[in-house]
């Protein structure tokens, strides 16, 4: 059995994409592997989050991995800041982690002009800390997307370096975790990259139907075909790729036949979309009301997760303490 390690930010509730994305393949990954699933709101402090929303991001998070199937009694669901022994082995690798190298990374030259009146620390070192919640459970799969290849590829250069480094085979050098098929990446309804929370383009597990509809009568449309069978626009492509996530192939297939036919209609589109997003997300929903509402099944969950990662990771740096000449006396 296989340590496979995953984490998300807190910044709130998930969305479509989080769904169809990882969590479904996680609720079938945990059945098959020793499985560490964290809500990073470590990392969500280079964002400088209000504190007084800092709690409540953790608890929809918690909230909604929970509604969507992870299971507490099979996986570790804990949070990052529960586990001080992370923080500590994060400085411990921000010393074998060197300026230039991190100043390259395209993840730090994105954030830094999205804000650049907060170019901070935590920022420069993010790597280190994504690679330390990977290697203090001497993970050896991590489910990624394309956007995060490079810090995986990063994490191995740590973990290969603290090896050659002290003369050791100590850190697994991770792998991406491969779920048998093309990973799907959920577009945003604005037309423009993927879903994603920054972006203001998502559909959350947590709306309710009013706000589906809303949301998806506002995707971005035009005028219609001009010729049969001809290539769609991006923005009616993403349409499209999320009614293949979401409906059955017929209907996809009437859709197809539509709109090389040059008569579909943008409305009826839409409406069918948007009811089939309903169906899919609403019994989540409907969990993630009556677990909000259970502080007691949270802050046990939130424990338990706790307890296993910190046998873990405590282990891990009463290693590492040893190999890098750390001695009591």
């Amino acid at each position: 059995m296989e340590t496979v390690v995953s984490g998300i930010r807190s910044t709130g509730n998930l969305h479509l994409g989080n769904y169809f994305g990882a969590l479904r393949n996680f609720i079938k990954m945990q059945k098959e592997n020793n499985c560490f699933f964290f809500i990073a709101d470590l990392h969500s402090l280079t964002t400088h989050p209000d504190p007084k929303h800092l709690h409540e991001n953790v608890k929809n998070v918690l909230t909604d991995y929970l509604a969507a199937g992870i299971d507490p009694e099979e996986s570790a669901i804990f949070i990052q800041s529960d586990v001080p022994e992370v923080s500590e082995l994060y400085l411990l690798m921000n010393m074998h982690a060197y300026m230039g190298e991190l100043a390259k990374t395209s993840s730090f030259k994105e954030k830094a002009r999205k804000q650049p009146e907060n170019i901070n620390a935590g920022l420069l070192t993010y790597p280190v800390l994504m690679a330390t919640d990977i290697i203090i459970h001497k993970a050896n799969k991590v489910p990624v997307g394309k956007d995060q290849e490079q810090h995986l590829e990063m994490t191995r250069r740590f973990a290969r370096r603290f090896n050659n480094f002290y003369g050791v085979d100590y850190f697994p050098e991770p792998t991406a975790y491969n779920f048998g098929s093309e990973l799907i990446k959920i577009p945003g309804l604005d037309g423009t990259g993927k879903m994603g929370k920054s972006e203001g383009n998502c559909i959350y597990l947590m709306d309710d139907p009013k706000e589906i509809e809303k949301k998806v009568k506002k995707a971005l449309t035009d005028q219609g075909p001009e010729s049969m069978n001809s290539i769609k626009p991006d923005y009616i492509e993403n349409l499209f790729t999320i009614l293949k996530v979401v409906s059955t192939p017929d209907v996809v297939q009437f859709y197809e036949e539509k709109w090389n036919k040059c008569e579909i209609r943008y409305g009826d589109l839409k409406k069918q979309l948007a009811s089939d997003i309903i169906a899919v997300t609403s019994p989540i929903r409907e969990r993630i009301l009556e677990i909000k509402k259970d502080d007691d099944y949270l802050r046990k969950v939130s424990r338990m997760g706790a307890e296993k990662a910190r046998e873990s990771a405590s282990k891990t740096i009463k290693e590492v303490r040893d190999i890098m000449g750390f001695k009591s006396f």
